[in-house]
């Protein structure tokens, strides 16, 4: 059952089906082929409970705080600001593209919307200033990948609801690995830069007190984030109530800085429905599988096959990093996330590692399927905003970020208190 349901999900995938179809489809055809029962009744009652969840309530409200940051004008304010406190290292602007991402990860929860969002914002500033296209639009895909991993974040909460485990200590094992990879990304490309002062464009320094006027538009973000994160963590809202709280937060924001419009506003929630609509099919479609799957036995079988090849749980680990890299090159990520939790969390479970753990773990891979071809949504994001050039420069651009993130990866594997170090220290 394990090839045939394989062979079934990429021959559905390659035939440019919506991902969350092609979960339905696979959930009927193990019905029919795999199951001595009658699956599909139970379809009303898994579409109604797998979407019938406060927690799930808490996308919608973090798509829409990050729509509002984007269409008010405030990423505009904050690339500015950035830019004047970073530019001055190796790299110049190309570090301004990777703190602003991080910003506005720690508060749109999507890395397709960061990375849409700075590519817009800095590519104008490439074409003036003559940077090199490959590593300035890399470095911008590749902190886009920041936001499913600096929480908030949609995908750390889709993980937590599949896997039963606690939202809020995932947020805080995504904080230390998040940050240390946008500070990687940065060290990274100082060492390019340094070896290669072409490739990095002018640096530039600014008078202190203009770095200083800047951070007024700095402190609206970082209090944003303060406010969703410290709710969750002082106990006085839940994920939920945070990202409704933040969503209020954003909307000041936009107001004080002007931004604030009918069509800002209407643009905002029509992005809004078309995003959740988007990941809500994918989450139900996912939990039709997921029990059609588990009903007709592919845990157990799974279980058998991996027992019976001897593997120690180091080897099972690394088996299970090489899958989620040749699954990232042809599945979208949060396709991929849902697809794999019901048969690779249990048997990661069972092998004696942390739920929480191996979370970030599966986050970090998952952030390496964004910038890698053929499907990696970033790097189109990013072309899309160049409107020049070819795909291959940004693939090129965004290929030591990508092993940046595996060294992350591997690091993680030797080193799990990366991860569990504050949900350990804050429990």
């Amino acid at each position: 059952m394990i090839g045939y349901v394989s062979i079934g999900l990429l021959g559905l995938l390659a035939l440019s089906i919506p991902v969350g179809i092609v979960l339905f489809l696979l959930g009927f055809g193990i019905d029919i082929f795999f199951s001595n029962f009658p699956l599909t009744r139970g379809l009303g009652n898994m579409v109604w409970s797998s979407s019938n969840s406060a927690t799930l309530i808490a996308i919608p409200f973090f798509v829409l705080l990050g729509e509002i940051l984007v269409r008010s004008g405030v990423a505009t304010r904050t690339y500015a600001a950035l830019d004047r406190w970073v530019s001055w290292l190796p790299g110049g602007l190309v570090h301004a593209n990777i703190a602003t991402a991080t910003m506005f990860s720690a508060t749109s929860g999507s890395s397709v919307a960061t990375a849409a969002t700075v590519a817009t914002v800095a590519m104008p500033q490439a074409e003036k200033l003559g940077y090199d296209p490959k590593l300035f639009s890399g470095a911008i895909a590749a902190g886009g990948t920041l936001g499913i991993m600096i929480p908030p974040s949609i995908n750390l909460i889709v993980y937590g609801f599949l896997t039963q485990s606690s939202i809020p200590q995932l947020f805080l094992a995504g904080l230390i690995p998040g940050i240390a990879l946008a500070i990687a990304f940065m060290v990274v490309t100082a060492i390019i830069c340094m070896i290669r002062p072409d490739l990095g464009g002018v640096r530039r320094t600014f008078p202190f007190p203009q770095m200083l006027r800047a951070l007024i538009d700095l402190i609206p973000i970082l209090i944003l984030f303060g406010l969703i994160v410290g709710s969750i963590y002082g106990g006085w809202a839940t994920p939920t109530e945070a990202a409704a709280v933040g969503v209020a937060g954003a909307f000041l924001i936009a107001l004080a800085f002007g931004g604030v419009s009918w069509d800002m506003l209407l643009q905002s929630l029509t992005g809004t429905v078309k995003i959740t609509s988007m990941i809500m099919l994918i989450v139900i479609g996912a939990s039709f599988l997921n029990f059609t799957l588990a009903s007709a036995g592919l845990g157990r079988e799974l279980t058998e096959f991996m027992t019976g090849l001897g593997l120690t749980p180091l080897k099972t680990i690394l088996v299970v990093v090489v899958l989620y890299i040749v699954l990232g090159f042809f599945i979208e990520t949060l396709s991929l996330m849902v697809v794999t939790i019901p048969i690779i969390v249990p048997l990661v479970v069972a092998q004696g590692y942390d739920v929480i753990w191996f979370g970030i773990l599966m986050i970090v891979l998952i952030e390496m399927a964004l910038i890698t071809p053929p499907v990696g949504l970033n790097l189109y994001v990013v072309q899309g905003a160049r409107k020049s050039g070819s795909l291959n420069e940004v693939m090129l651009g965004a290929l030591p970020y990508c092993l940046t993130m595996l060294a992350m990866a591997f690091l993680l594997i030797a080193f799990p208190s990366i991860a569990l170090f504050l949900p350990n220290f804050l429990q």
